[in-house]
């Protein structure tokens, strides 16, 4: 933790800031997710390359979407409801 705080720059900010980072972050995650819902129901385009990839790029994105929500809520436990329970 030394090494963190001494040698990288706003670092310190970051942690006392926590409260509205995480606020930002849901934010942007709500947003994202708002997108997801959105681009749902978009086609894609008929031409083959571009089909396969449109097809590959809404699969990837609900997966990092995903991903990311969950690395979110194991993040705002660690950092408000574990200091709590211990």
């Amino acid at each position: 933790m030394a090494f963190l705080s001494g040698n990288i720059p706003g670092f310190i900010w970051l942690s006392q800031n926590k409260v509205y980072l995480f606020i930002f972050a849901g934010i942007m995650l709500i947003l994202g997710g708002v997108l997801q819902l959105k681009n749902r129901s978009f086609e894609c385009p008929p031409d083959g390359s571009q089909a396969a990839s449109c097809q590959a790029s809404k699969s990837w994105s609900k997966y990092i979407y995903f991903i990311s929500l969950l690395i979110y809520l194991i993040g705002g436990f660690f950092a408000f409801i574990a200091p709590i329970l211990i």
